[in-house]
C-alpha cells in the first residue's frame, strides 16, 4: 500500500515524463480478479470532447470474479492537484458503458475517479438471457468489485460514491451490502425498489395507453402543469413557477374537464380519470407522480411505455421477451417479481447501522418534479432508515435527504437543479459538518438566474419576507 501511495504522490507532484512513467508502472499491480489492460497518461484537454479536463493517468482493467463475468472498469487519477480521495460514479438504466462525463467531472474536481460498465456492453437487457451471473454483476457485484480494485490502484485517504437513478440504487446497494466500501455516499433519485418501481412504471403505461379515449397527448401536459401551478405554486408564500412542497398540493381535475367537445384546453372525462390514477399511483405498490411533474410524463405515458420498466419484467421477472405489458395485473405480477428478483435487484434494507457504524455518511436527494421515479419513494426509504435508527435525533448525523423543488429526474425542470452535493458530503465526512442546507442554482443561458437553499427533509425553504425571491440569502430552512 505504501509503495502505491508513494507512486501516486509522484503522479501528483512530478514532471510530465516522470508522471508518464509512474502511470505506466500501475500496470504491474497484482489485484485479485483484476487484469489491468492499459495505462496511459492523457494530456490536458486531450480526452474526447472534454477540453477543460486536466491531465490524468487513465487505467483500464477487466474484472472476472466468476467464470462468466467480464466487468470493465476505468480508474482516472489527476496528474496534478489530486485531493487524495476516490470518487466512484454511478450508471443509468441498464448501464453497459463507462460513465465518462461523470469521471471527467470528478477528476476536474480533484478526485481520483472510478466507473464500470457493470459487466456487459450496451444499454439493453440482451446480456441477461442465459447469464444469471451477469445479472448479479449488474445488480451489485460489479460495483463492489470495481471499488475493491479501484482502491487497490489508488490507495485513497477517503472514498466516496456519487450516483443518481440506477446510480442512486447502486449507492444504496453499497451502503446496505458492502458498508465498509465507502466513507460517504450520495444517492440521487434512487431506483432502489426495482420490482415495485418498474411494476409501477409499467402499470402507468398500461393505464395511459389502455385505450385511445383516455390517452393524454403530450400537447396537453402543459394544461395539467399550469393548473397545478395555479393551484399550488403560492402555497409557500412565493409565486415563482415552482411548487415547493407538492405533498400540500390538492387541485380539482374536474376544473379541466371539457364542457363539450374535446379540445386542446380541456381534458375528456377518460383523460381526467387517467390523470387521477397517475397522481395516485398504484398506492399499495409504489407512490404516484407529484403535482408539478406533468411536463415530463412522456417518460412514462407514451406513446410507448418506458423500455427499462417493461424489459425488467420481460427479461428478469418472466424471462419472456414477448411478455406484453398490457396483460399486467399489478398486484399479481409485482408479487411474482418480489419472489423472483427482490433478493437480487432491490436495495430497500433500512438497517444501515453497519455503514453508519464506521462514521459513514449518506446524502440523499430527489427532485419533487421527477416524472420517472416517484419522489416519495425516497421519502419512504429515508423514513424507514430514520425509524430503524430510533428517530431523527439519532439519525441526523448519519443520513440526510434533500428534496429539490421543481427538479425533474436527476436534473432539469423549473427549479434550481445545480448544486454541489459532493462538496457538501466531503465537508460532512472530513470535518463532521453536517449540511444544514445546500445552495442550488438555476442556470439559464450559461448563468445563474436564481438560487435557493435545499433543506434537509422535512424542512422546506421559507421566504423571509424581504429581498429578491431569486436570492437564496432571503430564504431559511424551517420545519412546516
Amino acid at each position: 500500500m505504501l509503495r502505491r501511495m508513494n507512486m501516486l504522490v509522484l503522479i501528483a507532484l512530478a514532471s510530465l515524463p516522470v508522471i508518464a512513467e509512474s502511470c505506466e508502472k500501475l500496470g504491474a499491480l497484482k489485484i485479485k480478479n483484476t487484469s489491468i489492460t492499459s495505462t496511459q497518461l492523457v494530456g490536458a484537454g486531450e480526452f474526447g470532447t472534454f477540453k477543460k479536463l486536466p491531465a490524468f493517468c487513465r487505467v483500464a482493467a477487466t474484472l472476472k470474479p466468476t467464470s462468466d463475468s467480464d466487468i470493465k472498469i476505468e480508474v482516472w487519477i489527476p496528474a496534478t492537484g489530486w485531493n487524495g480521495n476516490l470518487q466512484s460514479v454511478g450508471n443509468g438504466a441498464w448501464a453497459g458503458t463507462i460513465s465518462y462525463p461523470a469521471l471527467a467531472t470528478a477528476v476536474a474536481a480533484g478526485y481520483a475517479a472510478a466507473s464500470t460498465d457493470t459487466g456487459h456492453t450496451g444499454n439493453n437487457p440482451a446480456f441477461i438471457t442465459g447469464h444469471p451471473e451477469k445479472l448479479v454483476d449488474f445488480a451489485y457485484r460489479s460495483i463492489h468489485e470495481m471499488t475493491v480494485s479501484a482502491k487497490a490502484i489508488v490507495g485513497p485517504k477517503l472514498s466516496f460514491w456519487n450516483g443518481c437513478s440506477t446510480g442512486g440504487r447502486q449507492a444504496l446497494t453499497e451502503a446496505q451490502r458492502f458498508p465498509a466500501d465507502y466513507d460517504g455516499i450520495i444517492a440521487g433519485a434512487p431506483a432502489n425498489y426495482v420490482t415495485h418501481l418498474q411494476g409501477a412504471q409499467t402499470w402507468a403505461a398500461q393505464v395511459a395507453l389502455k385505450d385511445e379515449a383516455g390517452y393524454i397527448p403530450p400537447g396537453k401536459y402543459p394544461l395539467l402543469h399550469n393548473a397545478a401551478l395555479q393551484a399550488c405554486d403560492a402555497l409557500d408564500g412565493v409565486k415563482d413557477g415552482v411548487i415547493e412542497d407538492p405533498t400540500r398540493c390538492d387541485f380539482d381535475l374536474k376544473d379541466l374537464a371539457c364542457k363539450g367537445a374535446d379540445g386542446p384546453s380541456c381534458l375528456t372525462a377518460p383523460q381526467v380519470e387517467v390523470a387521477k390514477k397517475l397522481y395516485a399511483g398504484p398506492a399499495k405498490i409504489f407512490p404516484g407522480l407529484e403535482a408539478g411533474s406533468e411536463l415530463g410524463w412522456a417518460m412514462l405515458t407514451g406513446p410507448q411505455p418506458m423500455s427499462f420498466a417493461t424489459e425488467m419484467y420481460q427479461y428478469v421477472v418472466f424471462q419472456n421477451p414477448n411478455w406484453d405489458f398490457r396483460t399486467m395485473d399489478i398486484d399479481r405480477d409485482v408479487a411474482v417479481a418480489d419472489k423472483v428478483a427482490s433478493g437480487t435487484m432491490n436495495s430497500i434494507d433500512p438497517n444501515l447501522k453497519p455503514f453508519f457504524g464506521h462514521h459513514g455518511k449518506l446524502l440523499m436527494y430527489h427532485g419533487w418534479a421527477d416524472p420517472g421515479i416517484a419522489p416519495r419513494n425516497s421519502v419512504n426509504y429515508y423514513t424507514s432508515v430514520v425509524d430503524k435508527m430510533g428517530g431523527r435525533a439519532k439519525a441526523d448525523d448519519s443520513i440526510r435527504l434533500f428534496m429539490v423543488p421543481g427538479m425533474g429526474h436527476c436534473r432539469g425542470g423549473d427549479g434550481p437543479d445545480t448544486f454541489d452535493a459532493i462538496g457538501s458530503l466531503a465537508q460532512w465526512v472530513e470535518k463532521g459538518k453536517a449540511p444544514e442546507q445546500i445552495i442550488a442554482s438555476r442556470i439559464r443561458n450559461g448563468a445563474a438566474d436564481r438560487t435557493r437553499p435545499l433543506c434537509p427533509y422535512p424542512q422546506v425553504a421559507q421566504y423571509k419576507g424581504t429581498g429578491s425571491t431569486d436570492d437564496a440569502a432571503n430564504f431559511s430552512c424551517k420545519t412546516p
